[in-house]
This record gives C-alpha cells, sequence and structure tokens, in this order.
C-alpha cells in the first residue's frame, strides 16, 4: 500500500495529528553558541546560535527526543528539523554549502524516530512530513520601498532552493512533503513548481501538503491575497491537503477554516498557534482551552489534519489529540466546475456573468501612450494607465510587452512587479500576453494569482506546444 492510500484509508475514518512547535521545544534545552556549533562548526567564521536546522548534523539526539515527545503525546504525524533549511534561509549563518546534508539528516532523525515508536506499536502508523518554510524573503514584494520593482530573491532562485532541499529530504526518508507557513503565494508556487519538477526529474514520488498563513484580522495573506484567491492560484497542484497555520491563535482562525473547509475538494489542516504571543514574545494559550476550539473546529465537519504551531508542546498535542478522537473527519467539498482565476482577489466564470471585460491599455501594440512611457522607463506613469483600466471597470488586465525596441523580458517583469504593490490594481487577475515564449514565460515567474497566457501556437509543433502548456500549468 502507498503512503497515498494508508493516508487515504486513515482519513476515512478520522482526524490525524500533527505535532507541535520544533522552536519551541528546542528553547527549552537552553543551548549556547558551542551547541549549535558541536565539533564539526566549532570554526566556523559566523555565529550560528538560533539556527535551530542545524541542530540535526550537531545535536541529532535533541532532535529526536524532541521528536520521540511528540509522538508518545499522540501525533501522527511529525514534522523535520528542516523550516528554515534552504539556501536562501540559511545564507544568514553562512551554511548554504550544508542544506542538502541538514535535509538528509533531519529526515533520517524523524525517520528514526518513527521507526522506534512504530516498533512499540505496529498497528498505529506515523508519517514524516518533510517541512519547506517560506524562506526570509518574498517574491511579490520589494524591500525597497523606493524600488516597487526590485525584488531580494526571484522565482528561479526560489525554486532552486526548494528543489535541493526537496531532494534532500526525499533521499532522507520522509513520507510527505508539505511548504508550510506561507506569507506569499509566489513563494508557495515556486515550493510546489520545484516538488513538481523533482518528481518528473526521478526523484520518489510523495503526497504533498500546503499551508498559509493568514497574518491578521483582514484575513489575507502577507502579500496580500485573500485565501480563497490563494487556494485559486495553487489549485493546479496535485495536493494532498491545503491548510492554514502560524500568525493567529485557534480562535482567530476560526472564520477562516470555516471558509477553506467550504473551498477546497482535498483535505483541509489546521495548526495554529498557542494564542498570540504576549509582550514577551511567548504564547499563552492553555492546552485545554486550544484543544478545546479545535475540538468545535472538528465537530464543525471541517478538519482533516490538526496540531499546534508557534508555542504549542507536547500537552497541547496530547490535550488535541484527546479532542478530537471519535469525531468524523471532514468530508471534501465538491465546488462547482467553473474557470477561476484570481488577483490578490479572485474572479469566477459563472453561468449567469456578465462580459468579463479585459482592459487593453496595457498593451504596448494596443495604446500608442502606454508604449510610449514604458519605452521611456516611466513606469510610475505606466502604473496609471493599468489603474485607470481597473476603474473603469475591467476584471482582467492584459499586458503585452511586444515592441521591437523593447526588452520585453524586462519590461514585463519590472511592469508586472510594479503592479503587484498596487492592491487596487493587482486585486484583478493578469493576462500575459506575448507572441514571444520567453517573455510568457518571464511574466509567469512575477504574478502570484493564476493568470491568463495569451498565447501559444502549434506553429513550432505539438511537442514545444505541450512543453509550454505543462510549464504554464506548472506555474498555476
Amino acid at each position: 500500500m502507498t503512503t497515498r492510500e494508508q493516508l487515504d484509508a486513515l482519513l476515512s475514518e478520522r482526524i490525524l495529528v500533527f505535532d507541535g512547535a520544533m522552536g519551541t521545544m528546542i528553547q527549552r534545552y537552553g543551548l549556547g553558541e558551542a551547541e549549535f556549533r558541536g565539533d564539526a562548526f566549532a570554526r566556523h567564521p559566523r555565529d550560528l546560535q538560533g539556527d535551530n536546522d542545524l541542530l540535526s548534523l550537531t545535536q541529532p539526539q535533541i532532535v529526536e527526543d524532541i521528536h520521540r515527545q511528540f509522538l508518545e503525546a499522540g501525533a501522527d504525524i511529525i514534522e523535520t528539523n528542516t523550516f528554515t533549511a534552504t539556501a536562501i534561509s540559511q545564507a544568514d549563518y553562512g551554511m548554504e554549502a550544508y542544506v542538502y546534508d541538514i535535509n538528509v539528516a533531519a529526515a533520517r532523525i524523524a525517520r528514526r524516530a518513527v521507526a522506534a515508536f512504530m516498533a512499540r506499536n505496529p498497528a498505529r502508523p506515523r508519517f514524516v512530513v518533510g517541512s519547506l518554510g517560506p524562506t526570509n524573503k518574498t517574491a511579490s514584494l520589494s524591500p525597497d520601498v523606493n524600488n516597487p520593482a526590485f525584488r531580494s530573491v526571484t522565482f528561479d532562485q526560489l525554486v532552486d532552493a526548494y528543489g535541493e532541499q526537496a531532494r534532500g529530504l526525499l533521499d532522507g526518508g520522509v513520507d510527505i512533503l508539505m511548504a508550510e507557513t506561507t506569507f506569499d503565494t509566489l513563494n508557495l508556487k515556486a515550493a510546489l513548481f520545484a516538488i513538481d519538477r523533482c518528481f518528473e526529474q526521478g526523484c520518489r514520488r510523495v503526497p504533498v501538503m500546503a499551508s498559509v498563513t493568514v497574518t491578521d484580522a483582514s484575513g489575507r495573506t502577507l502579500s496580500g491575497q485573500t485565501l480563497e484567491a490563494c487556494w485559486v492560484s495553487i489549485s493546479h497542484a496535485d495536493l494532498l491537503s491545503v491548510g492554514i497555520n502560524c500568525a493567529l491563535g485557534a480562535e482567530q482562525m476560526r472564520p477562516y477554516v470555516e471558509e477553506l473547509a467550504s473551498l477546497a475538494p482535498i483535505y483541509v489542516s489546521c495548526y495554529p498557534n498557542a494564542g498570540l504571543p504576549n509582550e514577551f514574545g511567548e504564547y499563552d494559550d492553555t492546552p485545554e482551552h486550544m484543544a478545546a476550539v479545535l475540538g468545535s473546529f472538528a465537530s464543525e465537519g471541517w478538519l482533516n489534519f490538526v496540531g499546534g504551531c508557534c508555542g504549542t508542546t507536547p500537552p497541547h498535542v496530547a490535550a488535541i489529540a484527546r479532542s478530537v478522537a471519535g469525531t468524523r473527519p471532514r468530508v471534501l467539498a465538491r465546488p462547482a466546475r467553473l474557470t477561476r482565476l484570481s488577483g490578490l482577489e479572485p474572479l469566477t466564470l459563472r453561468p449567469d456573468s456578465t462580459f468579463i471585460m479585459i482592459g487593453e491599455r496595457t498593451n504596448v501594440t494596443g495604446s500608442s501612450r502606454f508604449a510610449k512611457l514604458v519605452l521611456n522607463g516611466e513606469y510610475e506613469a505606466a502604473v496609471d494607465v493599468a489603474r485607470q483600466q481597473v476603474e473603469g471597470g475591467a476584471n482582467i488586465i492584459d499586458v503585452n510587452m511586444d515592441e521591437a525596441l523593447l526588452d520585453g523580458e524586462q519590461a514585463m517583469t519590472t511592469f508586472l512587479n510594479y503592479i503587484a504593490a498596487e492592491p487596487d490594481i493587482a486585486r484583478v487577475p493578469v493576462m500575459i500576453d506575448s507572441s514571444k515564449w520567453s517573455v510568457i514565460e518571464a511574466g509567469l515567474k512575477c504574478v502570484q494569482g493564476k493568470s491568463i497566457v495569451n498565447s501559444i501556437s502549434l506553429k513550432e509543433g505539438e511537442e514545444t506546444f505541450r512543453n509550454q502548456a505543462r510549464f504554464i500549468r506548472r506555474c498555476g
């Protein structure tokens, strides 16, 4: 029986329980710089204290002990200690060269903990999830307030980093991969792209989960998307589940878990923080209260997976496991089969929809004014053209940079990055319009929503067409 078949069988009977917060547990050991370095990195030129993922190499016994505690508390699924184990995040410590090793080691530690536990109780399966965190950079937002088009990381860099991490986790033996704590859907799309590419290149195929972070009471991610728009953006991927974790306590997650449960035709997960952080950055929600809230979610029929994020300990997991025991798991939603697009907000094309209006003024072949602005590098003024289109009622904006005097790839990237910083424009989906494949490809790497491509052609042959179509789908 495959892992997916095992999971489907279990999820037809009960809600599966995740572990709690690795970071919270590590803090309890009071480790200093020497412990983080271990013997292997005693001479490393940078400070390493705080690099929790490195402990899978330097203090493996501590990581395994934490896994054991969560398994004993009743967790069905434990996550690898790899939340920041990408080259992008490890650059803070100068540890990029060790990323693959960290991921392999972390997966093997979790695998050992599960094997030891199942040897004592083989009738109850336990699973290892490879954790792919969001990185410390965002592909949709500029860190420079004076340059909206600037990005500290590119889609390609994220894909490479996530691909390296995924390979390490798979080689180490994980059962599942999960991109979690996503605050920018473009980062998540890059992670899913990388995982899918790994599978295509011959890596062992495993189920894939995704979990996003709603940052505040607005119900949006940090990069501005509503929960529904985020789901639409990643709905192309072959996912086992979609969920919400981190940022909020259980009570604050209630409306968003309910919404996601009604939207997704796949399994739904929820693992909140132990409340909101207090003035000392600590989490005060008790195991009993948190379990009661999550138990009510289960009773409402919203959950397939449940667990804890920041601040949650083995007592939290034990209480949560008790609270959902015996509760029937969520029945998967069956949304109508409709065309669904997204910018920061969703756009659904329904049988009773009126005309869908596409703003064509952001097309250099259709607007001489727009073309002149782009050719002159006046992107702020060009953004106003897009704004006028949306204010005038455009449901989608068409962006085309096919002009002989333009570097189409650069112009497409720059303009899409500019409008990503304008919520009143970015709320609508984008039509990436070009007769040149490289320009379409550049555009797809900039949009966190589900866009339209206009268009690809069979003129270069069926195989080229298929490859381009696959790439477009892989980008969402």
